[in-house]
């Protein structure tokens, strides 16, 4: 069962649960050439498609779509834990909006939902994303190998397993 999530707020952006009006701009912002390297085509309907148990927030600066950030949570109260995904669009990246976004979620996953453990992977080449990750307090966990097929290329690729522990 999803829980409703609330907008969350920081310095510079919200976080908001994806409404019908951010679709297309987010459609745009996951076609782009910085952002389709990392994510896969989305399903037919995304990001207004219903997926269950799949938290999607949209990133908004200036009262505008600029990202999209989504989690998922654990059911299994022995190994509670949340994962995140998160892109920015071009104009957002390179101004700390990434690292803000994470650490509002994250705050929320912890204070809120009472999580411990946040968990994400990344392509092993996603230098920039990584180095944001680490920003915020992720650590390497260890290179997941052969964990993704690329939407790209057809060949399966090698993850970074991060996580933040409290």
């Amino acid at each position: 069962m999803l829980v409703e999530i609330p907008t969350l707020r920081s310095d510079r952006l919200l976080l908001e649960p994806v409404l019908p009006e951010h679709a297309e701009r987010l459609r745009m912002l996951r076609a782009t050439p910085e952002v389709a390297r990392w994510w896969d085509p989305p399903p037919a309907g995304w990001p207004l498609n219903d997926e269950p148990d799949l938290h999607m927030l949209t990133v908004l600066v200036d009262g505008e779509p600029a990202g999209y950030i989504q989690f998922w949570e654990e059911p299994d109260p022995d190994a509670w834990h949340a994962d995140v995904d998160i892109f920015l669009g071009r104009g957002a990246q390179g101004r700390g909006l990434g690292p803000e976004a994470m650490r509002t979620v994250i705050r929320y996953l912890v204070e809120d939902r009472g999580h411990h453990r946040i968990t994400l992977g990344t392509s092993v080449e996603n230098a920039r994303a990584i180095r944001s990750y680490e920003k915020v307090g992720f650590r390497r966990v260890g290179v997941m190998r052969k964990a993704a097929r690329s939407h790209r290329t057809g060949d399966w690729e090698d993850e970074l397993l991060m996580e933040y522990v409290v």
